[in-house]
């Protein structure tokens, strides 16, 4: 008989990011879907599914709740950096690991998660490195006023430094506000080579909805010429946003690839996943299932000796995970938004994480700067 093992689930079903949580949702439901119905799997996962409806003081407590009342060892969660580090000192606590699926701004390193998704050399860094030589090294800012916003965008300045180029202006907004009036006037004024866009949820829509305004009247701001670049935007959110996003560049581990008429081919008889959060929380149950079905009492302690020299098998392709900083070895895709989805404009397979940048090198990503003859 197959043994059970409860896997807890902390995903908000509603609030301002819950195109990207319920993303992840699916993807973790349907990975424990296909583990149970493996007739070889000696496990059964049951999850436990706690909401914390988009209100980051939810979390730790709800992170607690799963494994003090109901008995988990992993859970699978969290979406805003804010979140995830919010559970951190309770994992810690009772020796629970966090399975955390979303793109994050790197510089960080816990031994209780296991992070499944991309660091900046995996999504910031190369979309970067694409998009300099191509439409010019000044950029402008934007964020949510919280962690990922700050942080990425503190990597960001110091790569558009040494590309050569200047960032014009920094700016962010309160998490879910929408009047993106003066963001939009700014842009106006300083017209960047290209606009770094890390807002989140209903602020990201409510500003491309915009810019797609200001490029009508404007063809200085038309994604041929001023793309927006991001790090997080998916499939899962397209449908929020509609053709105001068409032409403009994100960077992932996965984008889902269409024969042309919106639909993905399948994948050996099973549906894709349809944005790279459901890929990469389908993937962290996935590699966590591998593990307990080794030993189903598993704890964080014992993940890094797995994950040594062990090869996954993840909607990713053939995953490694690094046993000291627990992050997954994934490829990175640029993704230019196009009448069905995104379209692949460039694909670099295996690039292992770099979560701390300590071997980026200024001069493989933007060449070396030019040389100024004073006379």
């Amino acid at each position: 008989m197959k043994r059970s093992v409860r896997i807890g689930v902390l995903y908000s079903h509603s609030g301002t990011y819950s195109l990207i949580s319920n993303a992840c949702r699916e993807g973790v439901l349907r990975a424990i879907a296909d583990v149970n119905a493996d007739a070889a799997s000696p496990i059964d996962l049951f999850p436990v599914q706690l909401d914390p409806q988009g209100n980051v003081d939810r979390y730790a407590p709800l992170c607690e709740a799963l494994i003090r009342e109901h008995g988990v060892g992993h859970i699978v969660g969290c979406v805003t950096s804010w979140s995830r580090k919010e559970v951190i000192s309770v994992l810690e606590k009772y020796g629970a690991a966090l399975w955390y699926a979303c793109p994050y701004e790197g510089f960080e390193a816990n031994e209780h998660i296991v992070y499944m998704h991309a660091c900046p050399n995996q999504h910031l860094v190369p979309l970067l490195g694409y998009v300099v030589p191509r439409f010019g090294a000044n950029g402008l800012l934007l964020g949510s006023n919280y962690i990922w916003g700050w942080e990425t965008n503190r990597v960001a300045r110091d790569l558009i430094a040494d590309a050569g180029g200047a960032v014009l202006a920094e700016r962010y907004l309160p998490i879910g506000e929408t009047d993106v009036s003066r963001l939009i006037e700014e842009i106006r004024a300083t017209r960047p080579n290209f606009i770094f866009n890390n807002l989140i949820g209903t602020s990201s829509y409510a500003f491309i909805a915009a810019y797609a305004e200001l490029g009508r009247a404007d063809p200085h701001f038309r994604p041929d010429r001023c793309p927006l670049l991001s790090c997080n935007l998916t499939e899962s959110e397209l449908p929020a946003i509609g053709d105001n996003a068409r032409g403009h560049l994100s960077a992932g581990p996965y984008f889902r690839a269409t024969d042309g008429s919106g639909d993905a081919p399948d994948d050996g008889g099973r549906a894709r996943p349809a944005s790279s959060f459901e890929a990469a929380a389908y993937a962290s149950v996935r590699v966590l299932a591998k593990v307990l079905e080794g030993n189903p009492q598993a704890t964080f302690a014992e993940l890094p000796a797995v994950f040594a020299g062990t090869r996954f098998q993840t909607p990713f392709g053939e995953t490694l995970i690094d046993p000291q900083t627990q992050h997954a070895t994934l490829p990175v895709v640029i993704g230019q938004i196009g009448e069905h989805g995104f379209e692949t404009v460039s694909r670099i397979e295996g690039v292992a994480p770099d979560p701390y940048l300590s071997r980026y090198d200024r001069t493989e990503i933007f060449g070396r700067p030019r040389l100024k003859v004073v006379s």
